[in-house]
């Protein structure tokens, strides 16, 4: 008997900030998600040449934004940008986006980092970009549970879970 073998889907995570823009990466089949560094972004926006290097070096079939949002669920101050973010890099690499909420994704993030740190799995200190990509990886996490819609408000993209 032969067994078939299954190739994983990849996704990419973005958490999209004015500084930095954490990224990470998962995929479908095993449901896991690793953080990869941060990229820069500024006033003339993000740094997409490594975003490009990111994108060609994992090949992933479906790209996640985190969309902040406030606490009570209204549109956060960076929402309109994010989703910007969101529709040129639809726009740049021809793939689906999908939207994730992203609230407290950064705390979440932290507050992991700390633990581990705190435990001794980590022994450097943690930066600001290492908060950004484990975001990244945390909003990734909810994305595989189930959460986010593309960029259309519609529906999940269909043959990647």
């Amino acid at each position: 008997m032969r067994l078939r073998v299954t190739a994983a889907r990849i996704v990419l995570a973005f958490d999209f900030g004015l500084k930095r823009i954490g990224i990470a990466s998962g995929d479908a089949l095993t449901r896991s998600a690793a953080p990869w560094a941060a990229v820069a972004a500024g006033p003339t926006g993000p740094d997409w040449n490594a975003i490009a290097r990111a994108v060609r070096t994992l090949a992933p079939a479906v790209l996640v934004v985190g969309a902040p949002y406030n606490a009570d669920g209204s549109e956060g101050a960076l929402t309109a940008s994010a989703r910007a973010f969101a529709a040129e890099l639809e726009r740049r690499f021809a793939l689906p986006v999908q939207l994730v909420d992203e609230r407290f994704s950064s705390l979440e993030a932290s507050a992991q980092l700390k633990e581990r740190r705190a435990s001794g799995t980590r022994r450097r200190r943690i930066s600001k970009g290492d908060v950004d990509s484990a975001a990244a990886a945390v909003i990734l996490g909810r994305w595989f549970a189930g959460e986010g819609h593309d960029l259309a408000g519609g529906g999940r993209v269909e043959g990647v879970r």
